[in-house]
């Protein structure tokens, strides 16, 4: 789009008016009125999307989706501003990147923790259930805790917080769990999910990380204290809950991880639901410049080509349908699993490998496991 600062719309007073923002850009009457993100259509049928700041120099940067976009200076003004083209069909977490701090965007009602905001495209689809939560706003958390030691497996004490949704019911376990406590609001979105009908009574489990690739990287230590010593633990806390259907929900090396405890503990794991897994990853995978460069699919998908017997496994692959180059790792490990028996569901998020594009495929797959 043309510059408004030097092009045709230099010279006058609504230079944002398309955005539906009118007013010259750094009065009083135009900060009122400024709330961004705002986006219009390009002829390609992707969007150009306005974000305003407001002080001195800065940039956005976006998680995963995009490298950082620069603001532009809107003449002598407190105005900063980017229109940056983004894709049909995007949700994406940013932050206002100003010298050595990062800032939530201040005319954006949508937050993810304390320093990141949610911008997504007109065309993007709804995500039902999940509460609009400012930056300033504080997440509220479970009131169940329990101490796990862990032990000299996991390296150490964390702190593991469990909530009965409608009542409690089926154990959900989050893996992450602190970005789902912290930055987005999974307590309050499950609520609702259970209230509105859309899925059964279920108690979540929010399991924290320490280290996540080396938890995480296919590493039975985990799956063999969270069978014999976390399970356990919940089920002394006195909240309503069933481990005997267990669902096992993770992103990225989450996922992975979610992935491979059903191929090797099938006993514990027969429910999982994973989103944008890391399925590229191998042992060596961190030696590699390039980690997603290596076999396709990577250690799961050979595994999966012995043909275990998964058909008492129900699984829900998502993936970002703008991560392209995870696709193809995505979609061998979707196919053979198939292969090997288990029900597999199938879908892709409008987001990049990205939590503000998980959040609505954690609901609904979750749901889908428990059948």
């Amino acid at each position: 789009m043309t510059d408004p600062a030097s092009g045709p719309r230099a010279d006058t007073e609504n230079a944002f008016a398309a955005f539906g923002l009118p007013g010259e850009p750094g009065t009083a009457e135009f900060w009122a009125a400024a709330r961004t993100p705002a986006s219009i259509p390009a002829d390609d049928g992707s969007w150009v999307t306005l974000f305003l700041w407001r002080g001195s120099a800065a940039s956005i940067g976006f998680e995963s989706w995009s490298e950082p976009s620069p603001l532009r200076r809107w003449r002598d003004t407190d105005c900063w501003y980017a229109e940056v083209p983004m894709p049909a069909r995007l949700r994406v977490t940013y932050r206002f990147l100003a010298g050595d701090a990062a800032y939530a965007d201040p005319f954006n009602p949508v937050g993810a923790g304390g320093d990141r905001s949610i911008a997504a495209t007109p065309d993007a689809p709804a995500q039902p259930h999940w509460p609009v939560i400012g930056a300033d706003d504080v997440l509220p958390v479970p009131r169940t805790r329990l101490r796990w030691a862990a032990g000299e497996r996991l390296g150490g004490r964390r702190t593991v917080r469990v909530h009965p949704a409608g009542g409690g019911g089926p154990v959900v376990l989050l893996l992450d769990g602190d970005d789902w406590l912290y930055l987005h609001p999974a307590m309050a979105a499950f609520d609702s999910a259970v209230a509105g009908g859309e899925m059964p009574p279920v108690t979540l489990v929010f399991l924290p990380a320490k280290d996540r690739k080396a938890e995480f990287g296919c590493r039975p230590e985990l799956w063999e204290a969270i069978r014999d010593e976390l399970l356990p633990l919940v089920a002394e806390s006195g909240v309503p809950a069933d481990p005997d259907r267990l669902v096992v929900a993770g992103q990225s090396l989450g996922g992975l991880s979610a992935m491979y405890a059903a191929l090797e503990f099938p006993d514990l794991v027969t429910r999982v639901a994973c989103q944008s897994a890391s399925f590229w990853w191998t042992p060596d995978a961190k030696d590699l410049a390039d980690p997603l460069a290596g076999p396709v699919g990577g250690a799961i998908a050979a595994r999966l080509r012995e043909r275990p017997d998964l058909s008492g496994l129900r699984v829900a692959f998502d993936v970002g349908e703008h991560e392209t180059r995870m696709l193809p790792h995505c979609e061998l490990a979707e196919n053979l699993s198939g292969q090997a028996g288990a029900t597999v569901r199938v879908s892709r998020s409008p987001s990049e490998h990205d939590r503000a594009g998980w959040r609505h495929a954690l609901l609904r797959d979750v749901a889908w496991a428990l059948g």
